[in-house]
This record gives C-alpha cells, sequence and structure tokens, in this order.
C-alpha cells in the first residue's frame, strides 16, 4: 500500500474530462490502485478520491461516507448520474483545495449506475451526504471541481483564499 500525492487546484489533471476505464487493459493495476486509493483517502479523512485527484485521467472514484460510523465503500468505474431530484446549498470542501470551503448548489438525491471493482453495474440512489459526494467524485472525472459552480463574485472571493492557502500546500 502506497500513499498517492493529492493534486491541487491549478494542476491540468483536474480540468481535463477522463477517458473511460478500461477493465481489461488495467487488469492486475486496478486492485492496487484501489488499495493505494483507499489508504490515500483515509489517511486525509476525505469521504471521497477521484483517481485526477491522484493525477490519473480515468473515470474512477472511490467513496466512503460512512453510513451511522460503519464503512460503506464504494468503488465507482465509469459512473453516471441518470437522475436528480431536489436542491440543497450547503458548504463543501475538497482534499484539492485544502482549506477552502463554499456553499454551493447539489441535487439533494441523486441516483448513480457504475461498475464496481469487478466490473459488475451497480446503481444506488443517495441523499444527503452521500448525494453530494456522488455529484462531487463524478465532477472530478468531468474535469469540474466544487468553485465551478459558484457564481462570478463567490469565486473571486475563494480564488483571494487560495491564493493566499497555496503556498502552505504540500
Amino acid at each position: 500500500m502506497t500513499l498517492l500525492r493529492i493534486t491541487k487546484h491549478g494542476e491540468a489533471v483536474l480540468k481535463r474530462p477522463s477517458a473511460p476505464v478500461d477493465l481489461e487493459k488495467m487488469g492486475d493495476e486496478l486492485p492496487k490502485l484501489l488499495k493505494d486509493m483507499w489508504a490515500t483517502m483515509y489517511s486525509v479523512r476525505g469521504v471521497g478520491l477521484a483517481a485526477p485527484q491522484v493525477g490519473l485521467n480515468i473515470r474512477l472514484s472511490v467513496i466512503d461516507v460512512r453510513p451511522e460510523g460503519k464503512p460503506q465503500r464504494l468503488v465507482l468505474i465509469n459512473p453516471q448520474i441518470v437522475s436528480r431530484d431536489g436542491k440543497i446549498h450547503d458548504e463543501e470542501g475538497c482534499l484539492s483545495l485544502p482549506g477552502v470551503y463554499a456553499k454551493i448548489d447539489r441535487a439533494a438525491k441523486v441516483r448513480v449506475r457504475a461498475l464496481d471493482e469487478k466490473g459488475r453495474p451497480w446503481e444506488m440512489e443517495g441523499e444527503g451526504l452521500l448525494a453530494r459526494a456522488f455529484q462531487h467524485e463524478i465532477d472530478h472525472l468531468d474535469g469540474r471541481l466544487f468553485i465551478d459552480h459558484l457564481d462570478f463574485v463567490h469565486k473571486l472571493r475563494v480564488m483571494s483564499i487560495i491564493k493566499d492557502l497555496k503556498p502552505t500546500w504540500s
């Protein structure tokens, strides 16, 4: 198990849409990559981590929002949101923007379809933190950060905070 370097705001991989995962091509690399992604995410107390956040431009993400304090590890390979319902305005942060938080609009409930680590299809509806995590991680796979949802004025404020914090990011 290896802790991976988390990419930070300004790195090109975070702004590029990711390519679909080819499970045949990945072969034996996938289990190790997933193990490393889980370890990396847990080491920084995250609830989700997308492949672009570790420098890989592929449609792969892991999520564990720990419902009721218990692990619920979800692997999302080539995920897509199939439905959205409602709206919620809440604070969000990101491992690629350490120390930066902003309130943004998200769907209150989403249904996601993806493949698991063995290539089996699954579908799940999420509400609350899980819905937010699904949308946040899939945004990463589409080359978007949560701050891209901000209006111009709020984005300017956040960019000022990023400018101040960036020298502290390792």
